[in-house]
């Protein structure tokens, strides 16, 4: 066996994701983003397809979709209050959205695809978090299939795996959430 690293099970044990509203500015300079997307990168790909890629958004671009996403949020039925925690979500110092970009291949099913473009969004997270910034994975009304291609110019075949909220985490702590049952969620077929 080879040496242990107790910092990165540490990390692990530790980690939990900073809501936007938690974040602030400033977020990632471009240096720093673009070590963050290097590692968030280094995930399983069999047949390395790379079935994924990011859409960058600060500043006009956030602005621009802060009010979109809270008025589609609204469009959906949505309380006024839960419509503008959506859009609030959108004014953060930055938002990579991870774009799942399916590739055809006689060998490697669409799901395995999408099974990479997921561990792309919690690699982003975890990568963004080791380096001291606040970050959380979200979905939600601004990943549905028609405002993504609306608003963001995703191709018919393309869907959002997923945005990953990134900021200063500021002085509050996320609070913690329960954690699984682990033995209850873990068989051991003979």
């Amino acid at each position: 066996m080879t040496e242990i690293n107790q910092g990165a099970l540490d990390f692990l044990r530790h980690r939990r994701s900073h809501p936007p509203a938690l974040l602030t500015g400033p977020g990632p300079n471009e240096a720093e983003l673009t070590e963050l997307l290097t590692l968030a990168a280094r995930v399983p790909d069999h047949g390395k397809l790379e079935p994924w890629r990011f859409i960058v958004l600060r500043g006009p671009a956030l602005e621009r979709l802060a009010p979109l996403v809270e008025a589609a949020s609204t469009a959906q039925g949505n309380p006024a209050e839960k419509a503008a925690k959506h859009g609030d979500a959108f004014r953060v110092p930055l938002v990579v959205a991870v774009v799942f970009c399916p590739v055809d291949s006689a060998k490697i099913p669409e799901w395995e695809q999408f099974l990479s473009a997921g561990a792309v969004c919690v690699s982003l997270v975890n990568a963004a978090l080791a380096s001291g910034f606040g970050a959380s994975w979200l979905t939600g009304v601004a990943a549905s299939t028609g405002f993504a291609a609306e608003h963001l110019g995703l191709s018919g075949n393309e869907r959002i795996a997923g945005f990953i909220h990134i900021g200063n985490r500021g002085s509050s702590t996320p609070p913690e959430r329960p954690r699984p049952d682990i033995a209850s969620k873990t068989s051991y077929p003979e």
